[in-house]
């Protein structure tokens, strides 16, 4: 693989058209993350998790800049987010090019910053995505592609989860994201907990419940 996103891999037990899983660290954090999730996952997934391109200091690495005013008020940089959303694309598919993986079965899972890129990709990209966990994350328009109305959504399925209680991401910008999906007729389905900006036990039996049934 040329791509410039640094990932670490879990081999599936199929030997080919193994369903895919790529997953999305969330802001200062990096690929080993969400790879702790990894063991405890379905053994045909062939696992893929992906370092941001943007390394932060003294450490970690984020999908695009947070940056704060004067005043504490926290903005986006989505030109970088989009530029991110991009390079996922093109790193899905050097991955399904790469590994002996099923390129129509291709699930993203993200958390927090990764949520939100992992939104942005299927919303831009459906062609390229079947599936998507999105942990602790919300749902930013704008990083989303102008013809969203248009596009075929209808083989899309959604996990979305969030802390009722997030000190970081507001529950209410998560709680936006089922009615942007239904408006779309795109299958979800949303759950919360009473936990703050995390994934609780429960979380994760739900969502791999879930997943288990999708690829």
């Amino acid at each position: 693989m040329d791509s410039s996103l640094f990932h670490i891999t879990r081999p599936s037990t199929l030997k080919e058209n193994a369903p895919l899983l790529i997953m999305f660290h969330g802001f200062g954090s990096d690929e080993n993350d969400l790879f702790s999730f990894a063991s405890e996952l379905p053994e045909e997934l062939f696992i893929i998790s992906v370092r941001a391109p943007y390394a932060m200091q003294p450490y970690g690495n984020a999908w695009y800049a947070i940056n704060f005013d004067a005043d504490m008020n926290k903005w986006s940089d989505d030109e970088q987010a989009k530029q991110s959303r991009d390079l996922i694309a093109k790193f899905i598919d050097e991955a399904c090019a790469t590994y002996p993986v099923d390129k129509n079965n291709v699930t993203l899972l993200g958390f927090s910053q990764g949520t939100i890129l992992s939104y942005a990709v299927a919303l831009t990209y459906p062609e390229k995505v079947n599936n998507v966990v999105a942990l602790s994350g919300y749902i930013n328009p704008d990083i989303l592609p102008e013809d969203v109305e248009t596009k075929d959504y209808s083989h899309l399925h959604f996990y979305c989860s969030h802390g009722s209680v997030d000190q970081v991401i507001p529950v209410d910008w998560a709680r936006k994201a089922p009615t942007f999906l239904k408006a779309l007729n795109i299958d979800h389905k949303y759950s919360e907990f009473p936990v703050g900006h995390g994934v609780a036990p429960q979380n994760f039996y739900e969502f791999r419940t879930w997943l288990e049934k999708k690829i």
